[in-house]
């Protein structure tokens, strides 16, 4: 190489091998540059800029003394005489002019690329510190990027001002926390050709679970305008989930979307200011929307497929879909650095002990719980009246915030989503933080005590006050597993990642019912006979909830969809049971639209209900659209994992009628794996076991209910439920029947009431009698399991 280009390397020179050069992120655009390109992910071209160049510029200065002067005492914990430092530090770098000969390098190289691209073409000058984008250390946000920079002398000064962001608060406090030498780290710039996001949309992805460090999805954020929005938390983005074992099968499908509120985008500045970029608000339209299509969605998803297998290792990166050409670009990749470096043997978990006031909701990130003051910093200037221990509260975080985010014991901000500066902060410290809440900075009082729950799923809440919680912590990797299959009982798509790390089968029951309830909200036959709500009110509630779908009915189809098949990936390839619709007449009429098609019933426990309601003309319609949430569960999403479970079969006539039906809808039992179980909790179900079995393949036994019917209790009733329970011995009796026909038959047999979570004996006598599984609540689990080996033990002597 000529000695007149020593300081540039085209993207098309660089490998990862290059990082001492060209620092984490420049080294990792070069690799995918010139090695994945044959794969079709595409990388905008551009040239970096090496760290010989900024040493070369300083040397030119003589600015190395005066550098050491000011940094080599400086002190992590006085935020005032390091901001003070920092500050004559960045004055000193960037009063350092570029020698010569760098200037006609980087214009020469300019021009080059404006060759290439045939246009008035405008670059990204992004910072690449030699530390930067490790396997261990982030160095998220720590250097600066300057965007949509146009002509060569703002190139020279964004460069300029780039080499002196190395000496930012947040770089030289994040340097000192994690012991790197300031004089041993290089910075590289990156000058690349601006992806044209401005005019469609940009985010960040992952190709594992941020919060769960689950490994089977990809998870991409997005939003419209440029990608700074999402990676800072100014927006809260759309989400989405891909499953990676079954797409690499060939089914191309989107796991699970959320619509986020994008209530601005960045863009290009109109000339009238001199900062070249500006943000405005989005249209009502835009935000009803997702800001990338399905198809955009697996293609992104299809990037973090190859991105992660080149690299071997999870991996975290940014995308930006072009305006202009419609093209998906990939503009940064590096390691993840949180999820990815957990203790895969060690299960902790925090569990809330009491119910509280809920402040405010957002986005959790992590799963843990903490108490604290809040304090409520709505301007960088007030960071210093911040206390370790306390809550940081704020409309938004970044870099310049993170010396106070980690002395924090829980963070809350109004705006941002979870792959935003504070929620990527907070991972990598391990710290508690609920965003994007809205409101957070108005309805939390500064001085106030909270406790700030990231335990309960993806939805974090601030409850007023001093909560008392659990933490337990568990080395599974010395945990055995009984014979007695352990499954859980889950209702909760959100919690299915996180509780996939438990010692499990897979899950024995889950509930549809909760699915409808959170995400649907509204009576399926309201959707399908709208004409028939007669109330205004609720009809328009219905438009609302619909908006954006092709049809009312897509809507309950993809959310029921959604909510099972992410219960089904996170559990995949181990058994997942749902269980069909098991609302009764009461419950069913609570639903949005749900009176109009709901009779009042007197004793609804046992009247129109489970397998009754799915035939009948008042449900027919309505339960073809579980079936083809279903259908696309397996066929579309590829999770034949899921076991279809039909609740409340009184009689064997009537399962054959609704096994016809479902077969009419595309479910029919045999075909392309599907088995579909009944739940054995009528005397009814025990009594013909030997005709029940010829047409289902497994039973799972529903102790509520089998308990009130054996017995003649309604479960409902305050006056005599809590007098009688499933140790009854007649009950006993009926299980040890319902498991002794199931073997009988060649049929599996598992238990899902609340039986063996709530009393130890009755899990032991289900191991006595030989049951397949149990099903049990997921704070049970462990504690059960070993109760199971000791009985298992006990039974071998």
């Amino acid at each position: 190489m000529s000695t007149h280009n020593q300081y540039i390397r085209w993207f098309a020179e660089l490998t990862i091998n290059d990082i001492p050069l060209v620092g984490g992120k420049n080294a990792s655009l070069g690799e995918m540059y010139r090695e994945l390109a044959a794969e079709g992910v595409i990388v905008p071209n551009g040239f970096a800029i090496t760290a010989e160049a900024y040493r070369y510029m300083l040397d030119q200065a003589d600015a190395w003394p005066r550098l050491h002067a000011l940094l080599d005492d400086v002190d992590a914990d006085d935020v005032a005489g390091l901001a003070h430092r920092a500050q004559q530090a960045r004055d000193l770098v960037y009063a350092a002019p570029l020698p010569a000969d760098l200037q006609q390098q980087i214009l020469d190289a300019f021009g080059q690329l404006q060759q290439q691209y045939q246009d008035d073409v405008t670059v990204a000058v992004r910072s690449s510190a030699t530390a930067e984008d490790l396997p261990t250390a982030s160095f998220a946000g720590q250097q600066d990027t300057y965007l949509n920079i146009r002509g060569g002398q703002a190139l020279l000064d964004a460069c300029k001002r780039c080499f002196a962001s190395l000496f930012t608060d947040r770089a030289i406090h994040y340097r000192l926390d994690q012991g790197f030498d300031h004089f041993k780290i290089g910075l590289s710039i990156g000058v690349m050709k601006m992806v044209r996001s401005d005019l469609a949309a940009s985010g960040v992805m992952f190709s594992l679970d941020t919060e769960s460090g689950f490994s089977d999805a990809v998870f991409i954020t997005g939003a419209y305008g440029l990608g700074e929005n999402v990676v800072q938390g100014a927006v809260d983005p759309d989400e989405f989930y891909v499953h990676k074992p079954t797409f690499a099968q060939g089914y191309r499908a989107v796991l699970r979307r959320t619509l986020g509120a994008k209530k601005i985008k960045m863009i290009y500045s109109d000339g009238r200011t001199r900062e070249p970029i500006r943000n405005v608000a989005t249209s009502n339209q835009e935000r009803r929307q997702f800001c990338i299509d399905d198809a955009e969605v697996l293609q992104l998803a299809d990037y973090a497929l190859k991105i992660e297998r080149h690299y071997g290792r999870p991996m975290d990166m940014e995308w930006a879909k072009d305006g202009l050409d419609g093209k998906l670009y990939i503009v940064q990749a590096r390691p993840e650095t949180v999820a990815s470096q957990k203790l895969g043997n060690v299960l902790e978990q925090y569990q809330l002990k009491q119910a509280g006031e809920v402040i405010v909701k957002g986005h959790a990130v992590g799963s843990k719980i903490a108490v604290g003051q809040a304090r409520v910093i709505d301007n960088v200037a007030k960071l210093g009246s911040f206390k370790p221990g306390e809550v940081l509260v704020a409309d938004m975080t970044t870099p310049d915030w993170e010396p106070v985010m980690k002395t924090a014991a829980a963070i809350v901000t109004n705006r941002g989503g979870r792959t935003c500066h504070a929620a990527i902060i907070a991972r990598e410290l391990g710290v508690p933080a609920v965003i994007g809440c809205e409101n957070a900075t108005a309805a939390i009082a500064s001085g106030s005590l909270v406790t700030v729950s990231c335990a309960e799923g993806d939805v974090g809440k601030v409850y007023a006050g001093r909560l008392d919680f659990d933490v337990t912590q568990t080395d599974l990797s010395q945990l055995q597993r009984p014979k007695t299959k352990i499954m859980l009982n889950l209702g909760t798509p959100e919690l299915a990642f996180k509780l996939s790390f438990l010692p499990s089968d897979g899950v024995g029951l889950a509930r549809m019912e909760f699915i409808i309830t959170e995400y649907i909200k509204a009576h399926p036959m309201a959707l399908i006979h709208p004409e028939k709500v007669a109330d205004a009110g609720e009809l328009e509630q219905l438009k609302q909830l619909t908006e954006g779908y092709t049809r009312p009915e897509e809507f309950f189809i993809q959310r029921l969809a959604e909510g099972v098949g992410t219960i089904g990936a996170a559990f995949y390839p181990k058994p997942v049971v749902v269980r069909m619709s098991d609302f009764k007449t009461n419950e069913y009429a609570t639903l949005l639209g749900g009176r109009w098609f709901e009779r009042d019933e007197a004793n609804p426990m046992i009247g129109f209900r489970g397998a009754s309601r799915y035939v009948h003309p008042a449900y027919a319609e309505g339960f073809a659209l579980e079936c083809a949430a279903m259908k696309r569960v397996r066929e579309q999403m590829g999770l034949k994992n899921v076991v279809l479970m039909i609740p409340f079969c009184r009689r064997i006539d009537e399962a054959e009628r609704v096994l016809a039906y479902m077969a009419e809808q595309g479910l029919r039992r045999g075909d392309d794996g599907l088995e579909i179980y009944v739940m054995c909790e009528i005397p009814n179900n025990v009594i013909l076991i030997d005709e029940f079995a010829k047409l289902f393949d497994g039973f799972s036994i529903g102790s509520n209910d089998l308990t009130q019917l054996t017995l003649g209790v309604d479960r409902d009733s305050e006056i005599v439920a809590n007098d009688f329970d499933e140790r009854d011995a007649g009950v006993k009796t009926m299980i040890r029947l319902a498991v002794e026909g199931a073997r009988r038959n060649g049929r599996h047999s598992g238990l899902c009431g609340q039986a063996p979570s709530d009393y130890p004996e009755m899990a032991e006598y289900l191991v006595e009698i030989g049951i397949d599984s149990m099903s049990l609540n997921p704070d049970t689990v462990l504690q059960t399991t070993q109760r199971l080996l000791d009985v298992e033990r006990r039974l071998r002597r």
